[in-house]
């Protein structure tokens, strides 16, 4: 069998050169990514909190909005301490 050979052969120092290439791109990408799904979450958590206290509406009629209820407890626990 005839063996295929390279024109020309990689030296060490362009082998490194493409393998720091190439982690640099990783990198880049990975930061790209993880800064996308970094806004991503953060902006679901925040609408999920306003939902919860009540600042944006309902969505879809699915009515998450607790602040109401923590309001008619409270103020019920109060004035069963305050009439005792």
């Amino acid at each position: 069998m005839n063996e295929i050979k390279p024109p020309h052969y990689v030296t060490e120092e362009q082998c490194q050169e493409m393998i720091d290439s190439a982690i640099r791109q990783h990198n880049r990408n990975a930061s790209i990514i993880s800064t996308f799904l970094g806004i991503t979450f953060l902006a679901l958590f925040v609408d999920g909190f306003f939902r919860v206290i009540g600042m944006i509406p309902p969505f879809m009629g699915i009515d998450v909005n607790i602040l109401h209820e923590v309001i008619d407890r409270v103020k019920g626990e109060i004035f069963q301490v305050l009439l005792s």
